[in-house]
């Protein structure tokens, strides 16, 4: 049981001892979740009104779920003996009757030492005890006595144990084997913007969500008001990750794709490459920014105005200063239409008050503000506008988008990005997923975005300029942890270097962190990716694997025999525990799920989180950021030919397994893994 200097005998005691804590801290948490249902079943008799029963019902039903016990989950993973006091250190905090503390979230200050404290800096603590698992059955324990000098690190049997353990479902939390250079992210302060450059198998994402986690802890009701955003790259991925936070406690944050985030309108348009990556380029927002405010005109007609017996007149002169004054401020277009209207009733107001000595009331500021005269003068220098008319007058009107982009894109790129049909109406216009972006850029120039106190976007390498923007308006006033490997660039528009991205983002200043060091990829697997790096034209460090176990296969085949080698290796694989992938090109996906089919062999989709099937077909175009103990990739050479940017594809797809790799193959392999 690794580095315990004490008798047997001790030693079965110890165990009975911790097991015992471990059932009276289960019935205490079950306890507490008791009385906040009971506090949630009374809460209308306590408010005193109905928007008061409404919130502390909320607050109450939030309550009930974040104490919420998963018995096949360990409630505490470690023990820290700091100056003759012990604390279990666990997924939340866990008191007893009397209120004192019988399990520390892992959030919790003192609970930094279980992940920092060493040999050369112990931090007060005398032992560091790792408790091993099975279905949450307390089974082991793990002493370092940092006091005499010992310490495991990753040699120690259950941090490794708990790190290559397979994986069947969705992610899970990685709060029992955080590491010290992971922990320094994980607590890193709000008001920070970190990016981190992950390799695969470094903890990259479980590093921005449980960093989500720490600022819940410890920004509590701030970030309740604000919010917290988790960006991923799909649908398939959120799913995947969708079970860590509200294993530890959090159960209100929101995740969302991209696309999701700027679903504005249906798509049902399709672009021409061309077209989709210049609506892309963040010249774009230039444009955009110019075609709206180049509607804005100087006034040239006094406003005449009838109020009973009197009539009030205000002049161009006085109009173009407010028009100009309201420019100035650099306010969103609608705001600013909304201050000139203020500003010119405000003036018929004046007028008003020393004509008739009394100040006008509520309803007479309203009806002015309402009259014909101001709506046609804001019509005629400050019209109206919609996001989606601002696009479709740019698509589709050849002269606005010259001026607009005059100096900015060439007659070529004009040609490009104009639609060949216009629409009969706005509501008619076939929007294409890249108009998407222009339509929120377009939304961001005529109104505020609410911002979250804190956004977590993985798979950060594929943002396009614009897909940034979109992101940090959403972000103005609160911190980004950016996650992504250079490497994994797949989009068109993919990153070559962070600091453009970060300055889309609008956080230029943060800092780039790289996490080199895998825990889950083996470094066989990680070795035989690496070789594309030369390949990828990206400068990242390679990555590195502590672990030494692992399987990789490399099986030629005839093409008539692709199928049936898939299936002998899927077939092996299903041998051992945990989740098993077939990766292949997308149009191969029906074929080989449809054979394993027929072999009798039940099959997921990467959607199917809840499935009970072990295995599950995977369009290499969404593996991204997902994780398998076993894979089977089939034909790399398809992969690669299936985009333009097909070996970062490749290199995504051979990462994904995190104990055994097999390749199938009956074409060539790409030039950099031959001779593998």
């Amino acid at each position: 049981m690794g580095k315990i200097s004490v008798p047997a005998t001790d030693l079965d005691s110890e165990l009975t001892a911790e097991r015992t804590h471990l059932t009276q801290s289960r019935a205490a948490l079950a306890r507490m979740r008791g009385r906040a249902e009971s506090l949630f079943s009374a809460g209308a008799d306590i408010a005193g009104d109905a928007y008061s029963a409404e919130t502390l019902g909320r607050t109450l039903s939030r309550r009930v779920a974040e104490l919420a016990d998963d018995p096949g989950t360990p409630l505490f993973f470690g023990k820290l003996d700091i100056d003759d006091s012990k604390y279990h250190i666990g997924r939340r905090h866990v008191t007893d009757d009397a209120g004192e503390p019988m399990v520390l979230d892992w959030r919790a200050p003192l609970s930094q030492s279980f992940y920092r404290a060493s040999v050369r800096d112990p931090q007060g603590v005398s032992t560091r005890r790792r408790f091993g698992f099975v279905r949450g059955e307390l089974t082991s324990f793990e002493d370092e006595h940092l006091d005499r000098g010992e310490e495991l690190g990753t040699r120690s049997r259950i941090l490794t144990a708990e790190i290559e353990r397979p994986r069947v479902g969705p992610m899970r939390d990685i709060v029992a084997t955080i590491q010290p250079e992971q922990d320094e992210l994980v607590r890193a302060d709000l008001e920070d913007s970190i990016c981190v450059q992950g390799a695969p198998g470094t903890g990259k994402t479980a590093v921005g969500l449980h960093r989500a986690a720490y600022l819940l802890y410890l920004h509590r009701e701030r970030l309740r008001r604000s919010g917290v955003l988790i960006v991923g790259p799909n649908t398939a991925f959120l799913s995947y990750i969708s079970a860590v936070l509200p294993a530890l406690g959090e159960v209100e944050v929101q995740q969302a794709t991209v696309d999701d985030l700027i679903a504005r309108a249906p798509v049902r348009g399709r672009d021409a490459d061309a077209a989709a990556l210049l609506k892309h380029d963040p010249r774009m927002a230039a444009v955009l920014r110019r075609a709206l405010w180049g509607r804005v005109g100087k006034p040239v007609e006094p406003i005449m105005v009838s109020d009973g017996s009197y009539r009030w007149r205000i002049d161009p002169e006085p109009l173009r200063r407010i028009v100009d004054e309201a420019r100035r401020e650099d306010l969103p277009y609608a705001v600013g239409r909304e201050r000139v209207r203020a500003r010119v009733v405000a003036l018929l107001q004046r007028q008003s008050e020393y004509r008739t000595g009394n100040s006008p009331n509520e309803g007479w500021l309203r009806r002015m503000a309402r009259i014909p005269q101001v709506r046609d003068f804001l019509d005629n220098v400050w019209p109206a506008l919609t996001p989606e008319a601002l696009v479709v007058a740019l698509l589709t009107d050849a002269e606005l988008l010259a001026r607009a982009a005059d100096g900015i894109l060439s007659d070529a790129e004009q040609a490009v990005l104009r639609w060949a049909k216009p629409p009969r109406s706005v509501k008619a216009a076939r929007f294409s997923a890249a108009d998407l972006v222009l339509l929120d850029e377009a939304a961001g120039l005529l109104e505020r975005e609410p911002s979250f106190g804190h956004v977590v976007v993985d798979e950060a390498q594929d943002l396009s300029p614009m897909q940034a923007r979109a992101i940090a308006r959403r972000s103005e006033h609160g911190s980004i942890t950016l996650l992504g490997d250079l490497a994994q660039g797949t989009a068109p528009w993919a990153a070559a270097d962070w600091r453009d991205t970060l300055r889309h983002l609008g956080k230029p200043g943060a800092v780039v962190v790289p996490l080199t060091v895998g825990f889950r990829v083996p470094a066989a697997v990680l070795a035989l990716a690496n070789r594309l790096l030369p390949a990828l034209r990206v400068d990242v460090p390679e990555a590195v694997s502590l672990r030494r176990d692992g399987d990789l296969a490399v099986v030629g085949v005839p093409a008539s025999e692709v199928d049936a080698a898939t299936l002998v290796e899927v077939t092996a694989a299903l041998e051992h525990e945990g989740s098993v992938a077939v990766i292949a090109a997308d149009a191969a996906v029906d074929r080989l799920r449809a054979h394993l089919r027929a072999a009798g062999l039940e099959t997921a989709t990467p959607d199917d989180v809840d499935s009970a099937a072990r295995v599950t077909v995977v369009p290499a175009t969404i593996v991204k950021g997902l994780e398998y103990d076993h894979v089977v990739v089939v034909e790399p050479a398809e992969i690669v030919a299936a985009e333009p940017r097909g070996l970062h594809r490749l290199y995504v797809v051979l990462t994904r397994a995190v104990s055994r790799l097999s390749v199938v193959h009956a074409e060539p392999l790409p030039g950099p893994l031959r001779g593998a």
